[in-house]
Parts: C-alpha cells; structure tokens; sequence
C-alpha cells in the first residue's frame, strides 16, 4: 500500500463524516439560529428554550435521515472491506 491509496482512504472516510453528519448539524444549526432571533425580538433569554428545540428538532431529523445516513455508512463499509481485500492479495 502507497502513499496515494492511504490518502485516498483518509479522503473517503472524511467526505463520508461530512456527508453524513451534514443534515443533523444543520438542522441543529437552522433551529438554533430561529430561536435565537425569536430570543432576541421577544427578549426572553431562557436558555432551556433553545436546548429542548435543538434536541428535539435533532431527533427528528435523525429519524428522517437516518436510513440514508445508514445507507452512506454501509456503503463505505463495503468500500473500505474492499480496501483491505485488495491488500490482502
């Protein structure tokens, strides 16, 4: 194995973090982003707000994209098995 293979692995397992923890970080990015700016015009600073929304607004999104987050990481699995079987020969 090369240098070239390595970097291309080290490649693909991190376009495969990025790629899959891109929808849950979002979403928790997205709400809250929302809830801080509902905060700030109402003016009510309680932070238990942001934390329950964010949480549940994450679990959602989870079960939304989980089965194609599942698929991804299955995916690179496979790839990665490949990976070593072409070492092994």
């Amino acid at each position: 194995m090369n240098s070239g293979e390595v970097a291309t692995i080290i490649q693909d397992a991190v376009m495969t973090i990025l790629t899959v923890s891109l929808p849950l970080l979002g979403v928790g990015l997205v709400v809250g982003l929302i809830i801080s700016v509902l905060q700030a015009t109402t003016q009510i600073n309680e932070q238990t707000i942001v934390f329950v929304a964010k949480i549940l607004s994450v679990f959602s999104a989870l079960i939304l994209f989980g089965p194609w987050m599942l698929t991804r990481l299955q995916e690179f699995t496979l790839r990665v098995y490949g990976y070593i079987l072409t070492l092994l020969r």
